[in-house]
């Protein structure tokens, strides 16, 4: 019997979920990346002789990933290894220093002495706080297909929509942080949890506190860096019999009889498929990027609601003065004014510093001489428009090398070494962001519910990836990369199984008689269908 077939453009974390997922499925996949190697923004960069993480270096919801695998047959510690680290970043205002772990005694009793009994009792509150949140939204919004605020209240279980007020999303995080934290260095640093989906504190909800407990959960360092886990991700899909094509990007995307029906190559060559996962940011298919044909299949996405974007130093380097661990981050004296030179399409005047010294471990310990490093400020989303003058950039270098020099910390950058990839570049690897590394932004309570989803408006073509719910960073995005298929599957009729996506983590291994793929990763047992029933980048 002739398989279903499947294309999948883009090997992003979104598109290599969902490849590995349809491959075990028994559909025939094929990905087309038009980059040389799988990851997307989760990616390396040469500096030097060295081969850097140039994206997300945060490691967080083992579980889903755990899910993914187990969906596919295989065991994630079989394909990567994986080391929990206690000390979850290093964090510091000049000479003043603050270690958060992942025991959360620990954070507590750090705060305590860093600011005072009464902010590790904010710091207790905070947490019990943001574990709420987490799972109040878990299952019904981050493990399930996007959904309208009177869905999410029902599948909440909640009377009254307006009962979501519990979950503080007429709040902005700023706000509620003041409740917790005094002291506004505690409140710069939690409230730095916005940035990790390209967001302002002063803007977002204040739900996304649900971040801080995310990464409080555990965060677990990756031999050979967070581009090992596109590499495992890639295996696992050719495991399953997926097939990669490098170097080829998409001119368009087909459509006959109103449906999707398979793709142009930049070379000229068409290759046709049943159904399409696409794993670029849905502005290219708005904007007419995959042809006119698909351009209606999801709506135009606003320039003003665009996530930041950032620029990226990724370099071997030698350091001194500052004790770096593997995530370490250097704040700025002033954050209400980092945040409005943003929102007013400037780079900061002294900005809020992410340093990633991808060579050491959790506790600090790395190479003697020249480390890879990893560093990021946050800068507006500029790339398709007129962009940074050299000046501009040559200054930013300059502010964030003396943000580092006030904590201590030096690093000295050679040319030879160094790369910096700025908005303008981000724009041509990923095109129709602008440079804006999240998708949409989430500032003000609905925007989270205006991300697209995985359907399209074009039977057969789908969504995946950290512009489409639930959201931006590595797990969001192979949660969509799941969601994707779960609708490709239910389409496909009773020729597959499907199940409601909800994920935690438990995934049975699939046996000789056929489970969904998803029943790990969604949380629902497997039912038979009788027709159509995913440090973040961080600053």
């Amino acid at each position: 019997m002739q398989r279903d077939t499947a294309i999948v453009i883009g090997a992003g974390v979104g598109g290599l979920t969902s490849a590995a997922l349809l491959a075990a499925r028994g559909l025939d996949v094929t990905v087309v990346e038009a980059a040389h190697a799988p990851g997307g923004k989760m990616r390396q960069v040469a500096a030097g002789t060295a081969q850097i993480d140039g994206g997300p270096t945060v490691f967080t919801m083992r579980d889903v990933f755990d899910g993914i695998f187990e969906a596919c047959g295989a065991a994630l510690d079989d394909f990567v290894t994986l080391r929990p680290t206690a000390r979850l970043a290093r964090h510091a205002w000049g000479d003043a220093r603050l270690d958060l772990f992942a025991d959360r005694d620990a954070s507590a009793d750090a705060i305590g002495a860093f600011a005072g009994a009464d902010e590790a009792r904010g710091y207790r509150a905070f947490c019990a706080e943001a574990q709420q949140v987490f799972t109040g939204l878990d299952r019904p919004f981050m493990r399930s297909q996007r959904r309208t605020p009177m869905g999410l209240a029902w599948q909440m279980g909640l009377a009254n929509p307006r009962e979501l007020i519990t979950k503080r999303p007429f709040e902005t995080l700023w706000k509620a942080l003041g409740e917790h934290f005094r002291d506004p260095r505690l409140r710069q640093l939690f409230g730095r949890y916005a940035t990790y989906c390209g967001s302002s504190p002063f803007k977002c909800p204040a739900t996304l506190m649900l971040i801080a407990h995310v990464e409080a959960s555990g965060v677990w360092l990756l031999d050979g860096g967070m581009h090992a886990l596109a590499r495992a991700l890639e295996a696992l899909a050719v495991r399953g019999g997926a097939q990669f094509r490098y170097g080829e990007p998409v001119r368009e995307i087909l459509v006959a009889q109103g449906r999707a029906s398979g793709v142009v190559l930049a070379s000229g060559e068409r290759l046709s498929a049943g159904s399409i996962i696409c794993n670029a940011d849905p502005a290219a298919i708005a904007d007419g990027r995959f042809g006119a044909a698909v351009a209606s299949a999801v709506p135009p996405t606003d320039r003003a609601a665009r996530s930041l974007g950032a620029m990226v130093w990724t370099a071997q380097a030698q350091t001194s003065g500052f004790p770096l661990l593997h995530h370490n981050v250097i704040f700025s004296d002033d954050y209400a004014a980092e945040f409005d030179q943003l929102a007013a399409k400037r780079l900061p005047d002294m900005p809020t510093v992410y340093v990633c010294a991808q060579d050491r471990d959790g506790a600090g310990n790395g190479p003697a001489g020249p480390e890879r490093l990893q560093i990021l400020v946050n800068a507006p989303p500029i790339g398709d428009g007129p962009g940074f003058t050299q000046a501009e950039i040559d200054t930013c270098q300059v502010r964030m090398l003396e943000s580092l020099a006030r904590a201590g910390l030096s690093v000295v950058l050679s040319p030879a070494a160094t790369t910096l990839t700025t908005p303008m570049e981000f724009e041509t690897l990923f095109p129709s962001t602008g440079g804006a590394l999240y998708g949409r932004a989430s500032h003000g309570w609905a925007a989270s519910f205006r991300r697209p989803g995985a359907r399209t408006a074009i039977p057969g073509l789908y969504c995946a990836g950290g512009s489409t719910h639930p959201g931006a960073g590595v797990p969001m995005a192979a949660l969509s990369g799941g969601l994707a298929v779960d609708i490709l599957l239910k389409d496909l009729g009773s020729t597959y199984r499907s199940t409601r996506t909800a994920m935690p983590g438990g995934i049975s291994t699939p046996s000789a008689t056929p489970r969904d793929p998803m029943a790990g990763v969604t949380g629902s047992r497997s039912s038979p269908l009788s027709a159509a029933s995913s440090r973040p980048i961080t600053s």
